[in-house]
């Protein structure tokens, strides 16, 4: 890989050492070596500029979870050495809640929560990401909700403005793939943002459709895939979505898997998920991965974070 250090024979290879490295070994200084000194990282919560919000938000989140570990559950990689490479880095992290931070006073629960991070990575360094936590999932494996962290985090910090996320680095352009299992689990989302909503759910999917979805939950067959969709798409409307990324990537040994950044925006409108409606307006950043068997998609992991949701719900008016 151009650019890189001789030591990584691949992308994949070089997002799971220096992510074991900084976070496993602890060596929180790497972070100022693998990330560009402009970096730009996006969450659902906010936009964050430069290595150094990285390195505070790394300490944060080991003072709160010091025995956190960052198991790589999958990296689906699109780009090239020129424009810069994409990694969707899917990890699971097992960590005990033994410190102060965020999340409250200790409580000594032990916590799995899923991430996906989208990192731009050139010359060595990740230069801009995207990442979606499952917030949601940590709300509730310490005795919490979504809806309740969300109203702790507005009552101690207030409503923020969120910054625009600044245009990925020159040369670099997120890859919209034209293959067929991409676009059909492009259209299956189109589908189900927009009509015929989740009656597309049986025809894309198989019988024993495993689905991580937010929260933690795992569920399983069409009867619980369609409520969970059900109650995500029956609070809002005047949808707006978009595609931000989509790749299909095909590897020896392994199902062939398509990851999907995607963005909505809408009105909080319908009783579902999110309560009763508030008529606010709200966006969901989103990013999917997913396992074929033939056509029909067989393992799915959905990253959205309840707790930005509820917060951009129960803000106060201006």
């Amino acid at each position: 890989m151009k650019g890189f250090d001789a030591e990584f024979t691949d992308l994949d290879h070089y997002i799971r050492v220096i992510t074991e490295r900084i976070w496993e070994g602890r060596r929180i200084d790497d972070i100022h070596r693998y990330y560009s000194p402009d970096c730009a990282v996006e969450t659902p919560g906010g936009v964050s500029i430069g290595a150094d919000a990285v390195v505070q938000s790394t300490r944060d989140t080991l003072a709160a979870f010091p025995d956190r570990e960052l198991l790589a559950e999958d990296v689906l990689q699109s780009g090239d050495e020129d424009g810069g490479f994409l990694s969707s880095h899917r990890i699971f992290s097992p960590m005990t809640h033994l410190g102060p931070g965020a999340f409250g006073l200790p409580t000594g629960r032990r916590i799995h929560v899923r991430t996906i991070a989208d990192c731009v990575c050139r010359d060595n360094r990740i230069v801009h990401e995207w990442l979606v936590r499952d917030q949601g999932a940590i709300a509730r494996q310490i005795g919490s909700d979504a809806a309740s962290l969300a109203r702790t985090w507005l009552a101690a910090r207030g409503p923020r403005a969120r910054p625009a996320m600044p245009a990925p680095p020159v040369g670099y352009h997120s890859l919209r793939d034209d293959r067929p299992l991409a676009q059909s689990y492009r259209l299956l989302y189109e589908a189900l943002w927009g009509r015929p909503g989740v009656a597309a759910l049986e025809p894309a999917c198989d019988r024993a459709i495993a689905l991580a979805a937010p929260g933690g939950e795992a569920l399983h067959g069409h009867a619980e895939v369609r409520a969970f969709w059900a109650g995500l798409r029956g609070a809002f409307d005047s949808v707006d979505f978009r595609v931000e990324h989509l790749v299909e990537c095909r590897r020896p040994e392994r199902s062939p898997a398509v990851a999907l950044r995607w963005r909505v925006r809408a009105r909080h409108a319908g009783p579902g998920r999110y309560g009763e409606p508030s008529g606010r307006p709200v966006e969901l950043l989103g990013i999917s991965h997913a396992e074929f068997a033939g056509q029909r998609l067989v393992r799915e992991w959905l990253l959205i974070d309840d707790v930005a949701i509820w917060m951009q719900i129960l803000a106060p008016q201006a």
